[in-house]
């Protein structure tokens, strides 16, 4: 049932709608980990065009991710709160208007892929079955935020082996950091939406790990925190990158004693995940002021 302001929006702003685009943060977190491995690989340094074909990348990737899930989820999505007022599952727009766009970002992403190395093209090529599947996880397997997470890594991957050509032992440690924070963050995010996942019957590491998600959750932040910790010394990073690492893991403190409470409103959830964004942008910054020799 579409609401007045759906009727009365243009067709151009409920598109944007469907890629996210009109929340930027969960945009911005698919890019931090891809702007992570470009810095760190090019020690604080990448070309700069570079630079730009993987926030590209990142936005398109991204937006098809967004637009598959809702395809997969048009039925789905009308019995959950936070959703129910997406452009498919209020039918503001048609499955064949999904189809077209899910198609077009899928086009600009592999067209930005082609100005990437060999190896980073068909880790490219290989992160697409991985992220049209996700959605369809949360169906069939208990824990779908690790293939989201997992999807999340190949950002790391990619952006890595577009700099050096190759993945090293310091590439799957970033990698490892990037899918426990993943894991973490978008554990939070799942957490508003247990009692609608469990009422429809579809799977989440929220409800996967029950009364014990925020312990969880504060695993996945030290894990995060642990191979951030072992990566600095692995890359002899400067104190910048120690400074940053510490602000962000009192951030990630402070979030897991926040959940440990009872009786916290949805809203605080969505607000964590926010949070971050922050946290992952001010880890980039000390991890490009890190690699910087003085």
């Amino acid at each position: 049932m579409l609401t007045q302001q759906e009727q009365s929006e243009p067709t151009w702003f409920t598109i944007i709608r469907l890629l996210r685009w009109d929340k930027p943060e969960g945009r911005l977190i698919l890019m931090i980990p891809a702007l992570w491995a470009v810095f760190l690989a090019a020690q604080g340094t990448p070309p700069l065009p570079l630079v730009g074909v993987i926030v590209l990348g990142t936005l398109a990737t991204s937006a098809a991710g967004c637009v598959v899930n809702d395809l997969w989820d048009r039925d789905i999505d009308p019995q959950v709160q936070r959703t129910r007022n997406r452009p498919l599952a209020s039918r503001a727009l048609s499955v064949k208007v999904g189809i077209v766009v899910a198609f077009v970002a899928l086009a600009c992403a592999f067209g930005l892929s082609l100005y990437l190395n060999t190896l980073s093209f068909w880790l490219c090529v290989v992160a697409v079955p991985v992220i049209l599947l996700y959605p369809g996880a949360k169906r069939v397997f208990p824990v779908p935020q690790l293939v989201l997470s997992i999807a999340w890594g190949f950002g790391v991957l990619i952006s890595w082996s577009a700099v050096t050509r190759s993945l090293s032992f310091s590439t799957w440690l970033l990698w490892g950091a990037t899918v426990l924070w993943t894991l973490g963050f978008d554990t939070v995010y799942a957490m508003s939406d247990r009692d609608d996942d469990r009422r429809i019957g579809v799977n989440s590491s929220a409800l996967f790990f029950g009364k014990y998600a925020a312990d969880a959750i504060g695993i996945f932040f030290i894990g995060t925190v642990a191979l951030l910790a072992w990566l600095g010394i692995e890359l002899q990073l400067h104190l910048a990158f120690w400074i940053a690492l510490a602000l962000a893991t009192s951030g990630w403190i402070w979030q897991y004693i926040r959940l440990k409470q009872e009786d916290i409103p949805n809203l605080a959830y969505a607000e964590m995940f926010r949070q971050n964004v922050w946290l992952g942008f001010l880890v980039l910054a000390g991890m490009i002021a890190g690699s910087l020799s003085y």
